[in-house]
């Protein structure tokens, strides 16, 4: 989590010309351009954030909240395994608890709200983190829910489609044909849960972002000529030229379902 935080910071020294922050994985795949992704947030309020959540803790309690580790990490050079602590902490009182997954879509301003902001809860929940097995799906969520400033701009949706296989207990599964539809179809603008070697991302690559093998995925900053043996973003044009293609569309209509009949303010922080 400290390192999430210290890469935000990063960003926000470095530019002020962005709007939010995909705090992405290694296992998530893009299903839009980056032209289509900024085309349809360039229209929204600057202000929402996607992130999935729950005030739903379940089993989360007893393994990842009220164990305490110790991470070694921290103060010795050499890479040392955590630790359990025999000890076990209650669950906090000044503050309620929310989860969800690691995968989000952040505000600038939440992100300066955690990084530079003056309310001291941001920090005193990450002290709190400090000690749990897994503080990456607990803090965002739990300080957009206990904010009175942030709370009403959280869309309980991340815009991820997550690719798994109830019947069979494994970490990733490969897409059949109609699954494969089915994840485009949904407009998300990521994806999780595929192989390194899955042909899938193959497809992707070739029907979705109209990526060639070892090339770059394609936009409106492209100049070059797109022949044989040369690439059309070997010239690099100006970044702020989009040409979006048919993803935008599908996003378009999901966002638009999500912000529907005020869907999105019937789903914001739930005490369950």
């Amino acid at each position: 989590m400290a390192s999430t935080l210290h890469g935000a910071s990063i960003l926000l020294r470095l530019s002020g010309a962005w709007d939010w922050f995909v705090h992405l994985s290694v296992d998530d795949y893009p299903l839009l351009t980056q032209d289509e992704l900024l085309h349809i947030m360039s229209h929204l309020p600057k202000d929402l954030n996607f992130v999935n959540h729950t005030s739903y803790i379940g089993w989360k309690e007893s393994r990842r909240l009220k164990p305490v580790i110790v991470d070694p990490g921290l103060y010795l050079v050499e890479k040392t395994d955590m630790f359990f602590a025999s000890q076990k902490r209650e669950l906090p009182k000044a503050f309620k608890l929310f989860s969800g997954p690691s995968f989000s879509m952040l505000s600038r301003s939440f992100i300066e709200h955690c990084v530079l902001g003056t309310d001291n809860f941001p920090r005193t929940l990450l002290m709190y983190l400090s000690n749990t097995p897994d503080s990456l799906s607990n803090y965002f969520p739990t300080i957009l829910c206990n904010s009175n400033l942030f709370k009403k701009t959280i869309i309980n949706n991340n815009l991820l489609y997550v690719a798994s296989n109830e019947t069979v207990k494994e970490r990733y599964h490969r897409l059949d044909p109609k699954e494969f539809t089915e994840m485009v179809e949904t407009g998300a603008a990521f994806a999780r849960g595929f192989r390194s070697d899955d042909p899938v991302l193959d497809r992707i690559d070739h029907e979705l972002l109209g990526r060639k093998h070892d090339e770059v995925v394609p936009g409106g900053w492209c100049l070059g000529d797109s022949g044989k043996n040369s690439s059309s973003c070997s010239v690099w044009g100006d970044s702020g030229i989009l040409r979006p293609g048919s993803g935008s569309d599908r996003l378009e209509r999901r966002i638009v379902k999500l912000l529907s009949n005020d869907w999105f303010r019937s789903h914001q922080c739930i005490s369950e």
